[in-house]
């Protein structure tokens, strides 16, 4: 059973910072690409940022320069390091796992966490 947990969303004012978690099991199979996506209130699950074990991590154009995604694979975390928040960065942000297609379309996902929300205000 594939287990991906989320941590360390919250409420910050806009120009903050957050640093999300994702923790996966080490008996989880993962895939080679990890990603984080979000999905604001009435919208649909967009693609943020994605990772692959031998190339350079992928930003949205919306997140460039301010968000930072990384993956610990000694401890088995995924991280998204978010700065300079603004209020259209609030959604849930969820962790993705085991890729099969383009990295960017939800639906090439196969595995998810539970989410975790960020909320950023003026």
């Amino acid at each position: 059973q594939v287990q991906l947990v989320e941590s360390g969303g919250g409420s910050v004012r806009a120009g903050g910072s957050l640093t999300l978690s994702c923790a996966y099991s080490q008996y989880t199979y993962i895939g080679n690409w990890m990603a984080w996506f979000r999905q604001g209130p009435g919208k649909e699950r967009e693609a943020v940022a994605g990772i692959y074990p031998t190339g350079a991590p992928v930003y949205a154009e919306s997140v460039k320069g301010r968000f930072t995604i990384s993956h610990d694979n000694a401890e088995n975390v995924v991280y998204l390091q978010m700065s300079s928040l603004k209020p259209e960065d609030t959604a849930i942000y969820y962790c993705a796992a085991n890729l099969k297609g383009a990295w960017f379309r939800a639906g090439n996902w196969g595995h998810w966490g539970q989410g975790t929300q960020v909320t950023v205000s003026y």
